[in-house]
Order: structure tokens, then C-alpha cells, then sequence
């Protein structure tokens, strides 16, 4: 069967999941974006991104719709292998959402490195 890993150096986890939601708040702008990612064979494939707001780097792209108070678009990216996150004191607020339910990334990987890089990918269990 085919699951999510989460790791960063030493650390893993490994998450029974087809699908989740990565959200996080701007740096600058302070505002909320999300994506929701699916696992399909070994790759993950982002299906939605949802911005709060407008702003420095965060222009929503052509087509996107505006409802419930976010711009909500389906980005042109092809599946990937893996996510590789950033760690550092500007990104620790990574959410990790599975079905509405919300906690910090780091709360799968305790004791993460602050400079630490966070691999998201598919796995087999």
C-alpha cells in the first residue's frame, strides 16, 4: 500500500493518507495559502490552491475563482516525486492538514533541526 512519508534527517513518520492539505501564512503578507495534494501511484499531484488574500508574490493566476474568502485555482504543475520544505525560523508555521484536521508539521517530526529540510513523498507501507 502505497502512504505519505514526512522526514528531515533522522527523523520520519509515516501517515496511512491518500490526500492532505499543506497551508501556511505568507512571510510578508501574512496571509493564509493552501494546497491540497493527493497521492497517485508514487507521485503527488496538487489539485487545489486556495490564497486568503492579494499581495507580494501572491497574485492569485488567470481563471481563479473568488468563494468562501479565498481565490481558489488548480495550478499547472506536473506530479512530483516529492515536496522538499525549508525549515527555518520564517516557515515553522507549516500546517498539516488530513480531512479538516489541522496541526503543525512539526508535530510528525518532534525535535526537527531548525534548518532542517522536510520531505514530503509517497511511499510504500
Amino acid at each position: 500500500m502505497i502512504a505519505l512519508c514526512l522526514s528531515a534527517g533522522a527523523l520520519s513518520a509515516t501517515l496511512s493518507i491518500q490526500a492532505f492539505t499543506l497551508a501556511w501564512m505568507h512571510s510578508v503578507e501574512k496571509v493564509r495559502w493552501e494546497e491540497d495534494w493527493k497521492i497517485e501511484g508514487k507521485t503527488l499531484r496538487l489539485v487545489e490552491a486556495r490564497i486568503k488574500g492579494m499581495g507580494a508574490g501572491m497574485e492569485p493566476p488567470e481563471g481563479a475563482v473568488f468563494r468562501e474568502g479565498s481565490w481558489h485555482f488548480t495550478p499547472s504543475l506536473a506530479p512530483m516525486k516529492s515536496l522538499n520544505l525549508s525549515h527555518s525560523p520564517y516557515t515553522k508555521g507549516y500546517e498539516f492538514c488530513i480531512k479538516d484536521k489541522c496541526q503543525q508539521l512539526t508535530d510528525f517530526l518532534p525535535h526537527i533541526e531548525e534548518t532542517a529540510v522536510i520531505v514530503i513523498e509517497a511511499c510504500e507501507r
